[in-house]
C-alpha cells in the first residue's frame, strides 16, 4: 500500500480512535474490571443479540433505502420524490418509542417487531443521501455516457452510483450509529440486546449493570461508524473521494 494512502487511513482513523481510547479511560475509573468479571457472560450473550439486531434492520435499511432513493431520483417520479420524503419524515418525527409501541402492536413481541421498527428508524438518511448523490451528479457527465449510447440502466450503474457513493455511504454512515445506538430499545418490546443490562440496571438502580450495557454500546457505534468510513475509503473512486 502507497505511503500515502496509508497516512490518510491513519489520519481517518484519528476520530473513532480517540473515541475508543476515551470510552476506555472512562470505564477505568467505573470500575471496567468488576464489570467484566460480574457480567461478561451477559454481555457476550446480549452483545450477539444486540449485533443480529442491528445487522437484520440495517441491511434491511440498506437494500430498501439505496433503491427507494434511485426510485425517487428517476425524471420520470420526480414530482413524487418530495412527497415520499414527507412520508419518511413521519418515521424520523415520531417518537421510537411509539414506533415500538405500534410496531408491537402490528407483529406481536419479539425480533420481528424490533427489527422492523428499527428499519423504519434507520430509512430516513439513507434514502435522503441518495436521492442528493444522484442528483448531484455533474450534468456533463450524463451527457457524455448519453453521448457514448448508454442505456438508462448503464449510465446508472457507471456514471451515477460511482460518482454518487460517497454521499450515499455518508447517509449510511448516519443510519447505522442511529440504528446501533437505538438497538438498546429494542428490549422493551422482546428483542433482546444490550438494552437488557441498560434497562434493568436503571430499573434496580445499579449504575454497573447499567454501564455494563451502555459501554458496549457506545463502542460498537465508534467501531461500526469507522468500518463504514473505511469501506467508503476504498470504495469510491479516487476522483470523488474527497479523502483521496
Amino acid at each position: 500500500m502507497p505511503i500515502a494512502r496509508l497516512r490518510s487511513v491513519g489520519l481517518a482513523a484519528m476520530p473513532w480512535a480517540l473515541g475508543l481510547l476515551v470510552l476506555a479511560l472512562l470505564s477505568i475509573p467505573l470500575g471496567l474490571p468488576g464489570m467484566l468479571h460480574t457480567y461478561g457472560g451477559d454481555i457476550a450473550h446480549l452483545l450477539k443479540q444486540h449485533l443480529v439486531l442491528a445487522a437484520l434492520s440495517g441491511g434491511l435499511a440498506i437494500l430498501t433505502g439505496i433503491s427507494l432513493g434511485i426510485i425517487l431520483s428517476r425524471d420520470s417520479v420526480a414530482r413524487f420524490a418530495e412527497a415520499g420524503l414527507q412520508v419518511l419524515n413521519l418515521g424520523a418525527t415520531i417518537p421510537t418509542l411509539a414506533i415500538l409501541a405500534l410496531s408491537m402492536s402490528w407483529l406481536g413481541i419479539g425480533t420481528r417487531p424490533a427489527v422492523f421498527a428499527l428499519w423504519a428508524v434507520t430509512l430516513l438518511p439513507i434514502v435522503r443521501n441518495t436521492i442528493a448523490g444522484l442528483r448531484g451528479v455533474e450534468p456533463h457527465l450524463l451527457e457524455a455516457g448519453r453521448g457514448m449510447g448508454m442505456t438508462p440502466v448503464q449510465l446508472l450503474v457507471r456514471v451515477e452510483l460511482p460518482n454518487a457513493l460517497y454521499v450515499i455511504l455518508a447517509g449510511v454512515r448516519t443510519a447505522l450509529a442511529i440504528n446501533v445506538g437505538t438497538v438498546p430499545l429494542a428490549f422493551l418490546i422482546g428483542g433482546g440486546g444490550l438494552g437488557e443490562l441498560i434497562f434493568t440496571g436503571i430499573d434496580l438502580n445499579e449504575p454497573a449493570m447499567m454501564l455494563a450495557g451502555a459501554l458496549p454500546t457506545a463502542g460498537l457505534a465508534v467501531i461500526v461508524d469507522f468500518a463504514v468510513s473505511l469501506i467508503a475509503f476504498y470504495l469510491v473512486p479516487r476522483g470523488v473521494n474527497p479523502q483521496r
